[in-house]
C-alpha cells in the first residue's frame, strides 16, 4: 500500500492528533510549558508539511524522497500516541520497603493487637487517616475522614453472681472463678429449681440418641457433662467431635426443652489433666443464648450425684459404654439458686475512608479490614496463648498496607480518570464483617455509583506464586480486566467466580455490587500471636498490588462499568461441605447487630430460600417450631433438620410477619 496516496490513512492521522483524551491537551489549546501538547504540536506541524506534499505530488509535482520514509516513522509514532491515549498510564511499581514498614508499624506491641475497643486499634486508625491526609486524598467519611459505629466487644462479669445448693435445709455456698463460672453468652437473672442429670445435653435424632427423652426438665436446672459420646464421632466418620458438643448448641437444646439453667462438668479429665473452669469469655457464643448457663468443677456435681447413690464417673462411663442415655432427676430434697449478671461491653470503631475524585461521581472502592484480635478470645487459634498480643500481620496489616501504598501511588492521578476511587479500611470485621456491613446500610457516597469493589485481605505469605483471586464471575468484565491486569505477573492464579466469603467483599455482593477478592491462602500462623512481620514477603505481595493497582485503574478509566452477575454459588465453598450446618438453606446472614431473629443480608439465586420467596432484609423469627433469637439458633435448628423436609418459617419483612414453607436441600 502506497501510504502517500492512501486518503483513509491521512483522516485517520487527523482524527488521533485532534482526539483529547486523558493526560494529553487538545492540540488548539497549547502552552509553552506543557510538554505533551508539544509533541502534538510537532505532529500537527508534521502533518501540514507532509499535506503539502501529498497536495504537490497529486499534481504531478515532485516531492522529496525522504518523505516516504518520514511519513513510515511518523505513522509509527501515531500508533504509539494512539495506544497511550487509548489505555491509562500505568502506575508505578509499589516499593516493598514502604510497604513492610507500614506492616511493622502497624502490629507494634503499641496497636495491642488492633483489637475492638483497644487503644491500639484507634491507633491504627489515627495512622491510616494520617498518611490519607498527607496524600491529600478528600475525607469520605461522616466525620471527615471517619465512619463511627458501635460493635459488642464481649462481656464482663458485674454486679451479683451468685451459686447455692440447699440440701435437706443445708445451705452450700460456691465461690465465683474459683468453684463456678458463668460463660459470657449467659443470659443473665436468677433461677432457684431442682437438679436433673442430663448426660451430655444431647438431642441428636441421627445417632437415635436423646438425653433428654423421658425426663422432664421443664423450669428445672440441668446438669450436663462436656463433650458428647463417644459413639457419636465413630457413626459420624470418625471426623472429630460433631456438633452437639459445643456448649451453645447444649445450652440451646436445654433451653428448647424448658430448663430454666444450665450447669456444665468437665467429667471424666486426661492423664494429668487438670479440673479447670472455662475462662471467662473464651467460648464463642451469642450475646445472650436465652438461658442462664454456667460451669462448676466436678467435686461440686459429685455431691450433688452422690445424695441420689450415683457417681458422676459412674453414670459417663456407663453412658459412653452403651451409647445410650443415662439420665435421671436428683434428690427432691435439692435444690439449687443461681443468679448472674453480666453486662455486654460495647466500644466505638471507624472505618477509615478517603476519596481520589475522577471525572464523574461513580467509582470503584479499594479497601481493606484493619482490626484484628487484639490479646485473642475466642476466634484464637492458639487458646494457651490467650492474653499474649496477636499482631495479625498477615491477617490483615498486609491488606491494610497494601490500600495505603496503592492509595500513595494513585494520588497523582487525582481527577485524571473517568472514575473516582474510595479508598476503605474496614474496622469490625473479625466480629463479623461489621464495618463494611455498616458502610453498605449507611453509604458516604451514593451506592448506585459504586462499579466495584477491590478487597485484599491476607495478601503477604504468597508461596510459589499462587494467588487466589475470588469474584471474578460477579461482573461481566471483570475476569477479562483481571487477566490482562496479570498477564505478566508470573502467577499461578486459581480463580473463583462467587463474591461470598469470610471477607469484606461480600457485603458489597449482598447490594449487586461486583466484587473481586485479593488472597494468599491461609497458613499456619493465622489467627496466633506467631502471625508477625517476619514472615511477610513484601517483594511477591507489592508484585501482587500491581496486578490489583492495574486492574482498579482500569476499571476506573473504561468506558462501561462492569454489569453485575449473580453467580450459582458452589454450596460447599467455605468449608461447609456436606455435612456443615445440615442441609442446604441457601441465605446469606447479615452479622450487623439485630434485635432478635436472624436478617439476611442476601438469599442465594435457585436456593431453597429463595424459592420459598425469601428476600435479602428478611429476618427470621422461626423456624418450624423453634423461635430463633440469633444465628446460633438457625444454625442449631438448621442441623437439626433433615434433607427432604418441608419447614415452616416466619420471617419478618418491612415490620409485618408473614409465613413461607422452604423445602431443604442436600449441600453439594
Amino acid at each position: 500500500m502506497d501510504i502517500r496516496s492512501n486518503c483513509s490513512f491521512w483522516s485517520i492521522v487527523e482524527r488521533i492528533v485532534s482526539k483529547p483524551a486523558r493526560g494529553f491537551v487538545r492540540c488548539g489549546h497549547l502552552t509553552q510549558a506543557s510538554k505533551q501538547p508539544t509533541i502534538c504540536w510537532i505532529m500537527q506541524s508534521k502533518l501540514r508539511y507532509f499535506c503539502r506534499i501529498r497536495a504537490r505530488s497529486a499534481h504531478g509535482i515532485p516531492t522529496p524522497d525522504i518523505a516516504t520514509k518520514s511519513i513510515a516513522v511518523l505513522f509509527a509514532a501515531l500508533l504509539f500516541i494512539s495506544l497511550s491515549l487509548a489505555a491509562p498510564p500505568a502506575i508505578p511499581n509499589a516499593d516493598p520497603q514502604r510497604y513492610l514498614d507500614d506492616i511493622k508499624a502497624l502490629t507494634t506491641p503499641a496497636m495491642e493487637g488492633r483489637g475492638a475497643g483497644t487503644k491500639g486499634l484507634t491507633r491504627a486508625e489515627h495512622l491510616i487517616e494520617k498518611r490519607y491526609k498527607s496524600l491529600g486524598l478528600e475525607p469520605a467519611g461522616t466525620n471527615s475522614y471517619l465512619q463511627p459505629f458501635t460493635v459488642i466487644t464481649g462481656a464482663q462479669l458485674k454486679g451479683k453472681n451468685d451459686f447455692t445448693v440447699l440440701t435437706q435445709g443445708e445451705k452450700h455456698e460456691f465461690t465465683a472463678k474459683r468453684e463456678f463460672v458463668p460463660f459470657s453468652f449467659s443470659a443473665s437473672g436468677s433461677a432457684r429449681a431442682p437438679l436433673v442429670f442430663a448426660g451430655y445435653g444431647a438431642t441428636a435424632d441421627e445417632f437415635q440418641y436423646d438425653d433428654y427423652a423421658g425426663i422432664d426438665v421443664k423450669d428445672k436446672i440441668v446438669v450436663v457433662l462436656r463433650y458428647e459420646p463417644p459413639s457419636f464421632g465413630v457413626k459420624g466418620g470418625n471426623h472429630g467431635m460433631t456438633q452437639h458438643s459445643q456448649l451453645v448448641t447444649k445450652a440451646i437444646n436445654a433451653r428448647n426443652h424448658g430448663a430454666k439453667a444450665l450447669v456444665l462438668v468437665n467429667g471424666k479429665l486426661g492423664d494429668g489433666e487438670e479440673d479447670l473452669l472455662t475462662r471467662f469469655g473464651s467460648v464463642s457464643g451469642p450475646e445472650n443464648v436465652g438461658i442462664i448457663c454456667l460451669q462448676v468443677k466436678n467435686d461440686v456435681a459429685q455431691a450433688w450425684l452422690k445424695a441420689a447413690g450415683r457417681s458422676l464417673a459412674e453414670l459417663q462411663e456407663q453412658i459412653n459404654a452403651s451409647s445410650k442415655p443415662a439420665s435421671l432427676a436428683l434428690p427432691e430434697n435439692q435444690t439449687a439458686a443461681l443468679t448472674v449478671s453480666i453486662q455486654t461491653t460495647r466500644a466505638t470503631v471507624n472505618n477509615v475512608l478517603a476519596y481520589l475524585p475522577g471525572k464523574t461521581d461513580e467509582y470503584v472502592i479499594i479497601g481493606a479490614h484493619y482490626d484484628h484480635l487484639g490479646r485473642g478470645n475466642f476466634d484464637s487459634l492458639a487458646p494457651s496463648q490467650i492474653g499474649q498480643i496477636h499482631p495479625g500481620a498477615d491477617d490483615n496489616a498486609s491488606g491494610t498496607a497494601g490500600v495505603l501504598e496503592l492509595a500513595r501511588l494513585l494520588a497523582p492521578q487525582k481527577g485524571q480518570l473517568r472514575r473516582g476511587i474510595l479508598f476503605a479500611s474496614f474496622a469490625g470485621e473479625e466480629l463479623g464483617l461489621l464495618g463494611s456491613a455498616e458502610w453498605v446500610k449507611e453509604p458516604t457516597r451514593p451506592l448506585d455509583k459504586a462499579v466495584a469493589m477491590l478487597n485484599m485481605d491476607m495478601i503477604g505469605r504468597i508461596k510459589d506464586q499462587k494467588v487466589y483471586i475470588g469474584g471474578v464471575g460477579t461482573g461481566s468484565t471483570l475476569k477479562a480486566v483481571v487477566e490482562q491486569a496479570q498477564v505478566d505477573s508470573g502467577f499461578k492464579i486459581e480463580y473463583s467466580p462467587g463474591g461470598y466469603s469470610s471477607s469484606d467483599h461480600t457485603s458489597f455482593v449482598a447490594k449487586k455490587i461486583p466484587v473481586l477478592f485479593f488472597f494468599s491462602g491461609l497458613h499456619s500462623d493465622y489467627h496466633k500471636p506467631s502471625d508477625t512481620w517476619e514472615k511477610i514477603d513484601p517483594v511477591a505481595a507489592t508484585h501482587l498490588l500491581g496486578v490489583v493497582g492495574a486492574t482498579g485503574e482500569q476499571l476506573a478509566d473504561a468506558e462501561e462499568r462492569p454489569a453485575f452477575i449473580v453467580v450459582a454459588e458452589d454450596r460447599a465453598a467455605g468449608g461447609s461441605g456436606g455435612s456443615g450446618y445440615g442441609p442446604y438453606f441457601g441465605s446469606i446472614p447479615d452479622f450487623g447487630q439485630v434485635e432478635t431473629g436472624v436478617r439476611f443480608s442476601d438469599v442465594k439465586p435457585g436456593s431453597p430460600a429463595a424459592k420459598a420467596g425469601l428476600k435479602a432484609g428478611d429476618i427470621l423469627v422461626q423456624f418450624g417450631d423453634k423461635p430463633i433469637k440469633n444465628l446460633y439458633d438457625f444454625t442449631d435448628a438448621l442441623r437439626r433438620s433433615k434433607v427432604g423436609e418441608v419447614v415452616e418459617v416466619k420471617v419478618l419483612r418491612d415490620g409485618q410477619a408473614m409465613t413461607a414453607s422452604v423445602k431443604l436441600e442436600q449441600r453439594k
